[in-house]
């Protein structure tokens, strides 16, 4: 048997060839903004398995409270299972406390004790907003349960290039148009620069009046016709009709089949 040694976060490591075992790539592009009458979240669909893409409709976008929702990056079934937990304790906590909307806040609390707890060993990374009487709010909870709230934040491995269009074209008090089209343009941007992430966008518009709107399959990317059109190319790689001659053309017309091609065989019971 060999000896392992252990780290601080008991993670272990082979003494005799000093392995250390691989972070996974999320495969994933989701954020979350705040706009002047609420909350937007969006993320991509797809789901992936090392480099094989598993699902072309995965949900990242999961109910917590009426007016809390919340988008993850990391593994599915740690993501889906953790927002379970998550929700069904917020709804106990409202009906201990008789409150009448639970607090963004709580939820963020709730979320980053459950990870800080087992230290990252649960694969989330989490991105809630919400609306409550304190206005819209969004936070990001980080898979070792370090927090942030954030007037905008994305997650996943498509994170950086749909941070680098909030950074550029966010700004207070933004329309609610404009911050949907900025949040489409974001997690698209994630897709085209991410090969983890793709297929289609949800969104999930969430307003300070109480009402929540989600959009599955908002858009559609991939349309690769559009960009094929700006290319020209060469005449010489276009085949025109009549470059490769015909020789011979034979016509064999199909024979009407009948009663008699069918073949019956007595079954003995």
């Amino acid at each position: 048997m060999k000896q392992t040694s252990y780290c601080s976060n008991t993670k272990y490591i082979d003494s005799s060839t000093g392995y250390v075992p691989a972070a996974r790539k999320t495969g994933t592009t989701v954020v979350g903004i705040v706009y002047k009458d609420g909350v937007i979240l969006g993320a991509d669909t797809r789901e992936t398995v090392e480099n094989e893409v598993v699902n072309k409709c995965c949900n990242k976008i999961h109910y917590l409270t009426s007016n809390i929702y919340c988008c993850a990056a990391g593994t599915s079934a740690d993501a889906d299972k953790t927002s379970e937990l998550i929700s069904s304790k917020l709804e106990l906590h409202q009906m201990d406390t008789d409150q009448c909307q639970t607090r963004v806040v709580t939820a963020c609390t709730m979320f980053k004790r459950r990870l800080y707890r087992y230290q990252g060993y649960i694969s989330a990374s989490v991105i809630i907003g919400g609306c409550d009487l304190k206005g819209p709010h969004v936070y990001q909870v980080n898979q070792h349960g370090s927090t942030a709230k954030l007037p905008y934040t994305t997650m996943g491995s498509g994170s950086l290039a749909a941070m680098s269009i909030f950074e550029t074209d966010w700004m207070e008090n933004m329309s609610e148009i404009e911050a949907l089209n900025l949040v489409k343009r974001a997690t698209l941007t994630g897709v085209f620069n991410d090969l983890g992430s793709g297929s289609s966008v949800d969104t999930c518009i969430i307003r300070t009046d109480g009402t929540v709107t989600m959009d599955r399959s908002e858009m559609e990317n991939n349309k690769v016709l559009p960009f094929r059109d700006l290319i020209t190319r060469s005449e010489r790689l276009i085949i025109k009709n009549g470059t490769t001659s015909v020789l011979r053309s034979v016509f064999v017309a199909h024979r009407n089949s009948t009663l008699d091609d069918v073949i019956i065989t007595n079954v003995d019971n």
